[in-house]
C-alpha cells in the first residue's frame, strides 16, 4: 500500500545560518566558465554562449555556517509502498535523501551521514548526497538550501503524492516536483514540470544530481560510445568510451583527477544512466525524452578530490554522481519560449543485470546488459504513460499543505495584479500571502505607496531585486534607499554608469555602508582599485564590525597594497571572530604581504580550516607555498599539508 508520510530525521547538523547581508554584486556565478570549446559542435558552443548571468543575484549568500557539529531534527516527508522507501529533506530543495529498497534492505543513494553545508554552490552552501533538483541557471541552485513549497496530493487512482513547488527569481519560472509511489511500482517516479509565465523567452537549466556510494567493484554506465569531458582547465573535449587514454573512466576509482564526463547519448536512444556494482546490481535512473542529458562526475583519487570526500561527508565515505539534464552538457542554457511548460517524468531504482557483461572489456555488451536489465525493470512505455496521464492531475489544487516555501511566488502574485498581467499558473501550485516575510515586506510597500521606507540606514536591507520590472518603481519612489535598490538593479542589468550614479545619490541623501560598499564593489570590477579602496574605507568607518565587509574591504586593501591598514581592521574584530578560519586566512595574507612571515608562518602552523573554502579555490595551498618561498625554501609538493589541500587537479604545478 502506498503512503505518504511526515517526520523528522536528526543528523549531526552545521546550520546554514543566517545569509550574508551584502549583496553578490558580481559574484556567485558558477564555475562552469568555458575557456575552450573548439571542439564542441555548432548547437554546444551556441547554447554554452546563451543564458549566462553576472551573478546570483537576486538571491544573497548563505556563508553563514561552520563545521561544528551537533544533532538536529530536520522535516522530512517519506513516500513509501511494498518495495521502495523515499525520503525527502523538506527544508533543503526537497532533496531526495535516501531511497532504500526494502526487500534487500539496500540504500541505493549516497546517504549523507551528517549535514555538513560547503561552498559549491551557487548560493555557496550545498550539501552532498542524495538526489538535489537544479533550476536555472549553470551551477547548484540558489534553493538547494532553502524549504521549498510542499504538499500532499492525490492521484485520481488514489495515490498519495508529494508536491514540491517554488518560484525560481533568477529566471522568474515556476518549477514543480511531483513524487509518488504507486502500489506496485518498482521505482520511484518523479514528474517534474517548469512553467515559463513571461511573455519573453528565457534561458533555462535543469539537472537531477544523484549521489551513490563510489568503489572499486562500481561501474557507470550510459547509452554512449563517447563523452564530453569537462575538467578544472575548462577545456571541452570529445572522448571515446571506455577508455580513452587506457584508463577506464566509467569505473572512477582509478582516475586520478576530478573531471566532468558528459555521455554523448545518440538521438533516438533511451535515456538512463546507472551505477553497478560487481554483482551487477546499483541504482538506475532514467526518464522520458526531454531531460536529454546525461553525466558521471568523479573527485578523482587525488589528494584534493580525497580531502573533499572527507570534508563533506567525513573519512571513509567515497561516492560518485549521475546525473541527467535537459541540455547536453552542464556548460549550458536552452531557449524556453514564453508561455512554455516543460514536463518529464523520471524513475529512479534498483536495476540489476548480469554482472559478467557489466564488468567486462566488451563497453557495447556492457551497455547492453544493463539496458535489458532496465527494460525487465520499467519499460520506457511506462514512463510515456506516466507523462501523458500526468497532464490529468498536475494542476489540481494540493489537499494538504506540509511545509512553507519563499514569499516570492506571493510577491509576483501581487505585482502581476497590480500591472494588470495575467496571474500566475498556481492552481496546483498556490502562493498563498500567509507565506510573505520581512523580506517581501518593501516590495510591497513600493508596489501599494510607491516607496521603500528605512529608519536609519543601519540595518543591512533583507532582500533585492534584479528583475527589470521593478526599475520603474524604483525610479518613481523618493530616499536614500529606492536609489540603493535602483543601483543594485542597474548594475545587474549592466548599466554600470546608471549603477554609480544612483549609488551616488543614496550616499548624498543619506550615507550607508551599504552604498560606499557598492561604490566600492563596482571600482574594483571595472578596475580603478584606489576608488575602491576610498569607497571601502568610507564603508568600513560606518560599519567596523560587519564581519563580511571588513573580509571584503582586506582583499580590496591588499590588492592596493595596504596590508597593514588590512591588518588593522582584521585585529580590530571581536575574539570570537578572529579565530574563524576565513579571519585567519586574510590575517595570515595581509603578514606576509606586510613582510611578517613569521606571524604567517605561526597561523599557517597553528592550522587554518575555512568552513567555505570554495571549490577550485587555491587561497590555502599558494599560501602556503608563497610562504615556504618568502622563506627561501622552495618546498616539494609532497610537504603541503593535507588539510591545506583542496586541488582538484594533480598536484605538481601549483606550487
Amino acid at each position: 500500500m502506498s503512503e505518504l508520510r511526515l517526520t523528522t530525521l536528526t543528523l549531526p547538523t552545521a546550520p546554514v545560518g543566517p545569509v550574508n547581508p551584502l549583496p553578490p554584486l558580481f559574484a556567485g556565478a558558477d564555475l562552469h566558465e568555458v575557456a575552450d570549446a573548439t571542439e564542441a559542435d555548432e548547437e554546444m558552443r551556441r547554447n554554452i554562449g546563451y543564458g549566462r548571468v553576472p551573478s546570483v543575484m537576486p538571491y544573497l549568500v548563505q556563508d553563514g555556517y561552520a563545521r561544528d557539529l551537533t544533532p538536529a531534527e530536520h522535516p522530512v516527508a517519506v513516500l513509501e509502498n511494498d518495495t521502495l522507501r523515499a525520503t525527502f529533506l523538506l527544508g533543503s530543495g526537497g532533496r531526495l535523501w535516501s531511497l532504500v529498497h526494502k526487500p534487500t534492505g539496500r540504500e541505493l543513494l549516497f546517504r549523507n551521514p551528517v549535514f555538513q553545508p560547503a561552498n559549491l554552490a551557487l548560493r555557496n552552501a550545498w550539501l552532498a548526497g542524495g538526489v538535489e533538483w537544479n533550476i536555472g541557471t549553470i551551477g547548484h541552485a540558489p534553493t538547494t538550501c532553502e524549504p521549498l513549497h510542499a504538499a500532499r496530493a492525490v492521484r485520481p487512482d488514489g495515490t498519495p503524492v508529494l508536491r514540491m513547488w517554488e518560484y525560481e527569481r533568477i529566471r522568474g519560472v515556476i518549477f514543480q516536483i511531483d513524487a509518488y509511489l504507486p502500489d506496485d511500482s518498482p521505482v520511484l517516479l518523479v514528474h517534474v514540470r517548469i512553467t515559463n509565465p513571461r511573455d519573453t523567452t528565457v534561458p533555462m537549466y535543469w539537472w537531477s544530481n544523484i549521489a551513490v556510494p563510489e568503489a572499486p567493484d562500481v561501474r557507470v554506465l550510459a547509452p554512449a560510445d563517447a563523452a564530453w569531458q569537462f575538467s578544472y582547465d575548462r577545456r571541452v573535449r570529445r572522448v571515446g568510451l571506455p577508455a580513452p587514454d587506457g584508463t577506464d573512466l566509467t569505473r572512477t576509482t582509478l582516475s586520478p583527477d576530478a573531471a566532468d564526463y558528459f555521455f554523448d547519448v545518440p538521438d533516438g536512444d533511451r535515456h538512463w544512466v546507472t551505477a553497478l556494482d560487481g554483482t551487477g546490481r546499483g541504482l538506475v535512473q532514467a526518464s522520458t525524452e526531454r531531460l536529454r542529458g546525461r553525466k558521471l562526475f568523479l573527485w578523482g583519487r587525488g589528494a584534493g578530490g580525497r580531502h573533499w570526500q572527507q570534508w563533506l561527508s567525513g573519512p571513509g565515505r567515497a561516492y560518485l554522481e549521475i546525473q541527467a539534464g535537459l541540455a547536453r552538457t552542464q556548460l549550458e542554457h536552452l531557449p524556453m519560449p514564453a508561455g512554455a511548460r516543460w514536463s518529464w517524468v523520471e524513475a529512479y531504482g534498483l536495476l540489476e543485470a548480469e554482472p559478467g557483461a557489466v564488468h567486462g572489456d566488451d563497453w557495447a555488451a556492457a551497455r547492453g546488459a544493463a539496458l535489458a536489465g532496465l527494460y525487465d525493470l520499467v519499460p520506457q512505455s511506462v514512463l510515456d504513460r506516466e507523462l501523458a496521464d500526468a497532464e490529468a492531475w498536475l494542476d489540481t489544487e494540493p489537499i494538504e499543505t506540509l511545509s512553507r516555501g519563499s514569499g516570492w511566488g506571493a510577491l509576483e502574485q501581487h505585482r502581476r495584479a497590480v500591472s494588470g498581467e495575467p496571474p500566475l499558473p498556481a492552481a496546483g501550485t498556490p502562493f498563498p500571502d500567509t507565506t510573505t516575510g520581512a523580506e517581501q515586506a518593501p516590495w510591497f510597500e513600493l508596489l501599494d505607496h510607491g516607496r521603500i521606507t528605512s529608519a536609519d540606514g543601519t540595518p543591512a536591507p533583507p532582500s533585492y531585486q534584479t528583475d527589470p520590472v521593478w526599475e520603474p518603481l524604483l525610479q518613481a519612489a523618493d530616499g536614500w534607499l529606492a536609489a540603493l535598490h535602483l543601483g543594485t538593479l542597474r548594475a545587474h542589468t549592466g548599466d554600470h554608469e546608471g549603477a554609480a550614479r544612483a549609488w551616488r545619490r543614496s550616499v548624498a541623501l543619506h550615507p550607508t555602508a551599504w552604498a560606499w560598499r557598492s561604490l566600492g564593489a563596482l571600482a574594483r570590477r571595472t578596475g580603478r582599485p584606489q576608488e575602491a579602496v576610498r569607497a571601502y574605507r568610507e564603508a568600513l568607518r560606518l560599519a567596523p564590525a560587519l564581519l563580511p565587509l571588513v573580509l571584503e574591504g582586506a582583499d580590496v586593501l591588499l590588492a592596493a597594497g595596504v596590508p597593514k591598514e588590512a591588518l588593522a581592521h582584521l585585529e580590530a574584530l571581536p575574539a570570537a571572530q578572529r579565530a574563524l578560519g576565513r579571519v585567519r586566512l586574510a590575517e595570515a595574507r595581509a603578514a606576509l604581504d606586510a613582510g611578517d612571515a613569521e606571524r604567517c608562518g605561526r597561523l599557517l602552523d597553528e592550522g587554518i580550516e575555512v568552513a567555505d573554502i570554495r571549490e577550485g579555490e587555491g587561497s590555502l595551498h599558494e599560501l602556503w607555498f608563497a610562504h615556504r618561498r618568502a622563506l627561501g625554501n622552495h618546498s616539494p609538493d609532497a610537504e603541503l599539508p593535507g588539510a591545506y589541500d583542496f586541488r582538484m587537479l594533480s598536484a605538481g604545478a601549483a606550487g
